[in-house]
């Protein structure tokens, strides 16, 4: 009985995107339970756009539309790009995104496999840079004791682009914007992570959002769908630096386990940082690239423009990755090495 399998079958793309997707269920749960019902309308839109884009693509380029559709791939990009956005954003922001994402991030350079960055963020950081209003439609967080927007007014307001009267008392800015803003105002840090707004370690309702991501990143890891070098050297570094700030100067910068549990780090540490396509491919490269990205996402959201830094830490490191594939190849054994 042969008990030696010296040929494994690799794991088809169409069983990875799926797998994928249901690691992101305990986030989208919690953050649908934390923000409302606007978070799974962004996702239909993003899917919904994303599926067309690329059914539209692949017949302008003479590709069979089946098979690319249904490998997940596009899929995936709508649910991550969706998570990054406002659940209040209007419509056409989320469905210009995916529409960004596809056809400009992925065919244009063609197609699943050729993209040097990430689709899913070229969408994003192109809204945020060209819509930064928009961008900042955030509702409160339904656990706290104030008015909030019932379900029907959430889709009335994606759809119809009206902001309801009582908005902004109903509105709230994420835990990271407010942070920044009361730090520039020469805010007491501690006064300001005294608002109700903040939770036990980070935001209220976000910082459950971010544990249901770090379960199914845990779960990818599992399951060896994703290296360990990808979020071990991002979350290693970003959480290094942010420890060490916090430890020259705690009445101006936030604790390290605030950052960790707001905004995308842990999203990205687990779904994005990972894109296999826009990554390196040797493990040492992965880790260098993981942490340098890690590091620009903390010093960009304490020091850039942005109060996340995810987006932008990702693509620059992607410019990166075939300098870092290049210098980081191990050793090839059977050579006469070079004097």
């Amino acid at each position: 009985m042969n008990t030696s399998p010296f040929f494994i079958k690799p794991t088809p793309l169409q069983v990875v995107m799926l797998k994928v997707a249901a690691a992101l269920l305990p986030g989208i749960i919690a953050l649908t339970w934390a923000f409302g019902v606007g978070v799974l309308v962004q996702i239909a839109l993003a899917l919904l756009t994303a599926l067309l884009a690329e059914a539209a693509c692949l017949k302008l380029r003479n590709y069979p539309i089946k098979p690319f559709i249904l490998d997940g791939s596009a899929a995936v990009t709508a649910l991550l790009l969706a998570l990054s956005m406002p659940p209040l954003a209007p419509w056409w922001v989320v469905v210009l995104a995916s529409l960004i994402a596809i056809c400009l991030a992925k065919h244009l350079y063609g197609g699943l496999g050729q993209n040097p960055f990430n689709p899913a963020m070229v969408g994003f950081a192109v809204m945020i840079v060209s819509f930064p209003a928009q961008m900042s439609r955030w509702a409160a967080p339904l656990a706290l004791d104030m008015p909030h927007l019932d379900s029907i007014t959430q889709v009335i307001t994606i759809f119809s682009g009206a902001v309801p009267a009582a908005f902004d008392a109903m509105a709230s800015a994420t835990p990271l914007d407010t942070i920044k803003t009361g730090l520039k105002a020469h805010q007491d840090l501690a006064d300001v992570m005294g608002a109700p707004l903040f939770g036990n370690l980070a935001g209220v309702g976000s910082e459950w959002a971010a544990a249901g991501f770090l379960l199914g990143g845990l779960y990818l890891l599992r399951a060896k769908l994703i290296p360990w070098q990808i979020p071990v050297g991002f979350l290693g570094a970003f959480m290094l630096t942010a420890s060490v700030f916090y430890g020259i100067d705690p009445a101006n910068y936030s604790p390290p386990w605030f950052h960790l549990f707001s905004g995308a780090a842990i999203l990205g540490a687990f779904f994005i940082v990972s894109d296999p396509v826009t990554a390196p491919t040797t493990p040492r490269g992965r880790l260098i690239f993981a942490a340098l990205a890690g590091l620009l996402t903390y010093m960009i959201r304490m020091f850039g423009a942005y109060p996340d830094g995810v987006a932008f830490a990702v693509l620059i490191m992607n410019i990166a990755t075939p300098f870092i594939d290049q210098y980081t190849q191990p050793p090839v054994f059977g050579r006469k090495a070079k004097t």
